[in-house]
């Protein structure tokens, strides 16, 4: 017998400005997150994407916020920027803060599930760029948070080990399905993983799309393109230009 659940949004946020000095950069947004949604935020430079995955993230001290926002107590964040501590090495990097008895074997098994197994000991500036935003990656989902948020993870990398991060990203949460939002300036990136789509413009929300085709995704899929179309649009580029 299947048993009555009520509708719990992971993430919900109700009028939600935030300002800088004056500027405002978030106008009013109000928004809920299913559980287990992977979201993308696309948008122009300044339009909030960053501020609103910071605002959620508990950074920005100095912004001033009006309206109010709930998510959940398990929150990670994977930045651009691996922020790998160089004093440290991998596993001290990947474990740091974590309060569980199993930290060690835990991390190694995380590790090893990023390609990193041989890299448990070394120094980070013995890594690639990729392999940094791995051990990134390994330490966030350690934690095995409810709600990651992604501030643009893989847009310093190279075309192809990009995707092969995107791959890795996928498989890795496909078990536990905790929330995501993304912030990404690459609509193919958007459109392989996510399963919303958010334009933001002026500081709100201009346009919300539902991305329902299963994984793995192609780029010639028909809904896939006919939604890549209508965001470049959206972003102010023609399709046949890129």
């Amino acid at each position: 017998m299947n048993v009555y659940r009520p509708y719990s949004p992971s993430v919900v946020l109700r009028d939600l400005s935030r300002s800088f000095k004056g500027t405002m950069v978030l106008d009013r947004i109000s928004l809920e997150i299913p559980h287990g949604q992977f979201v993308a935020l696309l948008g122009e430079s300044g339009s909030g994407k960053t501020t609103l995955l910071r605002a959620l993230a508990g950074l920005d001290d100095d912004a001033e916020t009006q309206g109010s926002f709930t998510k959940p107590d398990s929150t990670s964040v994977l930045f651009q920027d691996s922020r790998l501590l160089p004093w440290k090495n991998v596993i001290d990097n990947v474990t740091l803060g974590l309060r569980r008895p199993d930290a060690r074997s835990a991390a190694v098994n995380m590790l090893g599930l990023v390609g990193l197994a041989e890299k448990v000991d070394v120094w980070p500036s013995t890594l690639s760029g990729g392999q940094k935003q791995r051990a990134s990656l390994a330490r966030s989902l350690l934690r095995e948070p409810e709600l990651l948020l992604a501030d643009e993870p893989f847009g310093a990398l190279d075309a192809l080990t990009r995707l092969r991060m995107q791959n890795l990203l996928l498989k890795l949460v496909e078990r536990r399905r905790p929330t995501i939002i993304l912030v990404t300036h690459d609509v193919d990136e958007a459109l392989l993983l996510s399963d919303r789509i958010l334009v933001l413009k002026d500081g709100g929300i201009a346009e919300d799309h539902l991305v329902s085709l299963p994984h793995p995704r192609r780029s010639h899929q028909s809904e896939i393109s006919a939604l890549r179309a209508k965001l470049l649009k959206s972003l102010g580029i023609e399709a046949d230009a890129v």
